[in-house]
């Protein structure tokens, strides 16, 4: 897959990633402190091939440049969870997102009906929400102060049909 700065390459998370990973969810600079060690869980688990969660990697000339890890939403019939969506600050804008995105949507094809991304209120995740949207999610509920005070969670859904 080629983006506006090069060659991607998306494959299956994988233990080597741990640090890469890390860097780079720190690196991205919205999440809090307290998030990171919940982002690599979910990475380790997504990279160790649980039921529970899955995950590509992005790479550019064998450097990790993004990560996703999506998973079903336990007591749901085809819901699924996005759960981590990063994407290195230095390739931002580039399409890697939309690629990891795009990739996920169509790993979940036949068996989601319905995907769900929280995400944060806040004014530095304004080009998140921006995202979600140009991708056809709908914000579909906002819980005020949910992470903090003036720290909101908006959730974002899209239903899936046999034509994404």
């Amino acid at each position: 897959m080629t983006t506006a700065a090069g060659a991607v390459t998306l494959r299956p998370l994988a233990g080597r990633d741990h640090a890469a990973v890390e860097i780079m969810t720190r690196a991205v600079g919205v999440f809090r402190r307290d998030e990171i060690p919940v982002a690599l869980e979910v990475f380790q688990a997504a990279a160790s091939r649980t039921d529970t969660y899955e995950g590509l990697a992005a790479e550019r000339d064998g450097r990790l440049v993004g990560w996703i890890c999506w998973g079903a939403t336990p007591c749901t019939l085809g819901t699924f969870d996005l759960y981590w969506i990063v994407v290195d600050p230095s390739c931002q804008g580039q399409g890697i997102g939309t690629l990891l995105l795009q990739a996920m949507e169509q790993a979940l094809a036949g068996r989601a009906r319905l995907i769900v991304v929280e995400t944060a209120g806040r004014a530095d995740y304004a080009p998140t929400r921006a995202f979600y949207l140009k991708h056809r999610y709908q914000a579909v509920a906002c819980i005020p102060d949910f992470y903090a005070p003036g720290d909101d969670q908006v959730t974002f859904a899209k239903a899936l049909t046999i034509d994404d």
